[in-house]
């Protein structure tokens, strides 16, 4: 399978599908230090820049178009423009592309705004350029933390098959992943997910009910799920010397950050996985004014707040340990600051793995 790649940033779908033996053809990335990650790690790979500029581009036969397109512009932490916003009409430049090289398989992510921006009319507007471009298709909104990453992050994923919404479907849809009466609240999210994961899981060796999680990764400030901004960027979670997540029942973690990267808090002069002697795991602390307040039901009051690193982020995307960090400009090393907006910007390595082995797998029949 060879396939081009636009909005390509750090190219979690090359990380995803390189143990299916895909190719990418061609990347198209702007931003000068995810271009460098992508020369660094594929330097036979051309990258063609601008996406809008897709007419100069050579016309050469691809099998797969991926992307995923500036999100900002449906985001509820944006302005929300929508197709008003030049970077949300870049949703339309993907299907011209699309047009041009008439790939067999589309595959296209978005933040779920995108399902409700102007009244639900661009996400339309984007299902009916698919439909008369000739392409099939198939949505699903998949939360990486039910494919062995210890972070929440929501995406819509739009598949698209050139004649046949069926194969479309068949990527995206399986029956173990159909539920009936489902429990309220967060239950229902695991129950879901057990049936999501009743194959992905054994593959991952991870456990749907008891895995910690982070909220969702972001490249701009903003400590929430939802993008309204009311979030809390501090988590008194634990972490020993190795800085593995502890093996306990805590709550999820609360959103990292690109700019202000998500804090946690340690227990100062003692090991954080000896908590038997007091009970309960920590509560979140509060922060209404942006200080730290003290947590209500905190079993210990002397604590140190630390970010996450660079490193924990990538590994949250499912990334290998420091693939990130690359030479930069004249250091032999990358400052943090562009890793977090670029991993920020990235999509979950395990969730495009799974699109990939399900496109194979309908792919060959």
């Amino acid at each position: 399978m060879r396939y081009g790649s636009v909005c390509s940033g750090i190219e979690a779908a090359t990380t995803a599908w390189h143990p299916l033996g895909w190719q990418p053809a061609w990347f198209s990335e702007i931003e000068a230090f995810p271009s460098a990650v992508l020369k660094h790690h594929y330097p036979t790979v051309p990258n063609y820049g601008d996406m809008t500029k897709f007419e100069e581009w050579p016309n050469e036969s691809i099998d797969l178009l991926v992307g995923g397109t500036p999100c900002q512009s449906f985001s509820v932490a944006g302005l929300r423009k929508g197709l008003a916003d030049p970077r949300g009409n870049l949703m339309l430049t993907y299907l011209a592309i699309a047009q041009r090289h008439r790939p067999r398989w589309l595959v296209w992510e978005n933040v779920p705004g995108v399902l409700s921006s102007n009244g639900g009319r661009d996400f339309g507007t984007f299902l009916g350029a698919l439909g008369e471009l000739g392409y099939g298709f198939a949505y699903r909104v998949l939360d990486a933390q039910w494919f062995g990453v210890a972070q929440r992050r929501r995406r819509v994923f739009v598949v698209g098959y050139l004649g046949d919404w069926r194969r479309a479907a068949e990527v995206l849809f399986e029956s173990e992943s159909v539920c009936r009466n489902p429990a309220p609240s967060r239950e229902a999210g695991q129950d879901a997910a057990k049936c999501l994961t009743a194959s992905v899981g054994k593959r991952y060796n991870f456990e749907t009910e008891t895995l910690p999680v982070a909220h969702t990764l972001r490249a701009q400030h903003d400590a929430s799920e939802d993008g309204t901004g009311r979030g809390t960027p501090l988590v008194p979670i634990g972490f020993g010397a190795q800085m593995s997540v502890p093996q306990t029942d805590i709550d999820l973690m609360q959103t990292l950050q690109a700019k202000n990267p998500m804090a946690v808090a340690q227990p100062v002069g003692f090991d954080s996985y000896n908590l038997t002697e007091t009970g309960d795991v920590m509560q979140t602390i509060k922060s209404p004014k942006g200080g730290v307040t003290e947590s209500v039901g905190a079993v210990r009051t002397a604590m140190q707040v630390r970010r996450l690193t660079p490193v924990e982020c990538e590994r949250l995307q499912g990334c290998p340990g420091n693939n990130t960090n690359i030479p930069w400009r004249k250091s032999t090393e990358s400052p943090d600051g562009p890793r977090y907006k670029a991993l920020g910007n990235s999509m979950a390595v395990p969730v495009m793995r799974w699109i990939g082995e399900r496109i194979a797998k309908v792919d060959a029949k």
